[in-house]
């Protein structure tokens, strides 16, 4: 019975061992998780093959119907105004009217990066329109909305165009990132097979319980010798 006891002991106590192990105890022998997150590319690798096989972008490319969207419910005097003003603050929403692609723009001091770049709202070049330049990432790939709205109709034309200047500067970040996000995995990975090594040269850790473990298998070898009791008892095990 005393082998019996020791059995249930030993292996509770391997049992809370290998339960904490993954929760705590690994803290002693694994780097802890990794404190940085990988963001998603804002971009795909190759994004001119991509504008220009992409039977959305294809369509997109081509001058057509464009639409105000802003405020629908709203009187159209009200809806010109509101559109007026957008334009000067830096943002608008239209629409491809075939397709019914919705787009956000923005431009001028709200574009950030791209706002330097002149005319991107001209009221002046064309009496009764405002035409509009606005760059911006559409799925995966740097592209730039240019056309024409009527101001008092609300709808004219426009296209997508390949943004050959943002697209190189975003496979720049990319690249960066990527080499950033590596080097860091690299340093991690080392430091986890450190903490691995320092684990596997610690074994009195793992043989901790084997003194008292022999003495008691000695002990019960010692009784089953001493006379038929013992030899009763072994016929229960």
């Amino acid at each position: 019975m005393m082998m019996h006891t020791m059995s249930e002991h030993a292996g509770g106590a391997g049992g809370l061992g290998v339960g904490v192990i993954p929760f705590d105890g690994m803290g002693l022998y694994e780097q802890p998780r990794p404190r940085f997150v990988f963001k998603m590319p804002r971009v795909v690798p190759d994004q001119k093959a991509k504008f220009e096989s992409d039977e959305l972008f294809r369509r997109l490319s081509r001058e057509c119907e464009v639409r105000y969207t802003g405020y629908r419910d709203r009187p159209l005097e009200e809806r010109q105004g509101r559109f007026h003003n957008g334009c000067r603050e830096g943002h608008t929403e239209i629409a491809f009217a075939a397709m019914g692609t919705n787009l956000q723009l923005t431009f001028g001091q709200a574009a950030g990066n791209y706002g330097n770049e002149p005319s991107q709202c001209d009221f002046d070049k064309e009496p009764g329109k405002v035409h509009l330049r606005s760059h911006l990432i559409m799925n995966g790939v740097c592209v730039r909305w240019r056309g024409w709205i009527d101001l008092e109709r609300l709808d004219g034309v426009g296209c997508l165009e390949f943004d050959e200047e943002a697209a190189a500067q975003e496979n720049e970040e990319l690249r960066n990132q990527l080499q950033r996000y590596n080097e860091r995995l690299r340093q991690f990975d080392e430091k986890q097979r450190a903490y691995r090594n320092a684990a596997a040269q610690q074994p009195h850790h793992n043989h901790h319980h084997l003194p008292h473990h022999h003495h008691h298998h000695h002990l019960g070898h010692h009784v089953s010798g001493a006379g038929g009791v013992a030899g009763s008892t072994e016929k229960f095990y």
